[in-house]
């Protein structure tokens, strides 16, 4: 979607922002990370599903697997560009809304991670990517996501404002 492939010197992640408007009621997935560093932590440690590119992947095409990847749901558009933000750790993060529906309670298919924690134990976990992915408000979503990522919330609701004035006028 006109952004270049993966660049070796920059980190660059692609992830996608699911809404669904229900009676005027708009609400957004967001996932937990799994494993034991984010076992007991919640406020600023949720984020949208995504990921970085393989070699020579476009952004907007790792947004989309790395979706699948996390939630076990194919993604369909039509899809909204939300931008990019740049995160603390110096990542930058392009994402994408699109209109879908998860099923409260679900839990996500995703991929599993193996690694040794705490490092040096020589104990070895497996657990899943994402551990949760609820619907949540945008309130309750910007709180729960890390800050740097909360303003695609407010991005698409924009968005999906100025669509709807348009199809008003």
């Amino acid at each position: 979607m006109g952004i270049k492939p993966f660049n070796m010197a920059k980190k660059i992640s692609g992830g996608l922002v699911l809404y669904e408007q229900i009676n005027g009621t708009l609400k957004f997935l967001i996932a937990h990370p799994g494993g034991p560093f984010f076992k007991n932590r919640d406020d600023g440690y949720w984020s949208i599903p995504k990921g970085e590119p393989e070699e020579k992947e476009e952004i907007f095409d790792a947004a989309v697997r790395e979706f699948e990847e996390e939630t076990g749901l194919i993604p369909k558009g039509p899809y909204i560009n939300l931008g990019s933000i740049l995160q603390k750790n110096g990542k930058l993060v392009y994402a994408w809304g699109f209109a879908g529906s998860w099923v409260e309670g679900a839990v996500p298919k995703c991929n599993e991670i193996t690694l040794e924690y705490p490092i040096g134990s020589g104990k070895v976990w497996t657990f899943p990517e994402i551990d949760r992915a609820i619907m949540m408000l945008a309130e309750e979503a910007k709180q729960k996501l890390s800050a740097k990522q909360a303003p695609f919330i407010d991005r698409l609701i924009q968005s999906l404002n100025e669509k709807e004035r348009v199809t008003k006028s």
